[in-house]
């Protein structure tokens, strides 16, 4: 699918603020909350859409309730900067599915990882699934005592 050009006005944030609170709102309140209709509303949605701004519409899971209450940054050094080292830790961070974003980083770490586990002994079983896969030279953890602030709505 080709992303088409867009230009996004405040009508256009409006809209995308609210489907980033809840993306189930239904037309007519959203409509009453953006001050248009609900036809006008699910044709601005669409033309996102097929613009590509919206790239999915999602549940968000509370992952204590689903015993994934432990999040940890891996930080991640190698030796390795060719392409193929690249194409495989790119594979292997998507395989895996406690991973949740892989980062090429500027600085002292080569890449970050975001990692979602039960608790330590899974982080543990996490780490040697990773060092299987992939040639590292430096890996350290840190686990998240508290979550401040964690949010995937966008500053619009």
């Amino acid at each position: 699918m080709i992303a088409l050009m867009i230009t996004i006005d405040e009508i256009d944030r409006r809209i995308l603020s609210q489907l980033q609170k809840t993306a189930d709102i239904g037309l007519e309140a959203l409509g009453e909350k953006v001050g248009l209709s609900r036809n006008a509303c699910w044709r601005r949605i669409r033309a996102l859409d097929d613009a590509g701004v919206i790239k999915s519409r999602v549940a968000i899971l509370d992952a204590d309730q689903l015993d994934l209450g432990l999040t940890v940054f891996i930080a991640v050094k190698t030796d390795h900067h060719d392409p193929d080292w690249l194409a495989n830790f790119a594979r292997t961070s998507r395989e895996i599915p406690e991973i949740l974003g892989a980062y090429r980083m500027t600085g002292d770490m080569d890449y970050l990882i975001r990692a979602r586990v039960s608790n330590v002994a899974a982080y543990d079983r996490l780490y040697q699934r990773i060092i299987q896969k992939i040639e590292l030279a430096d890996v350290s953890a840190s686990f998240v005592m508290e979550e401040i602030k964690d949010t995937t709505a966008l500053p619009l």
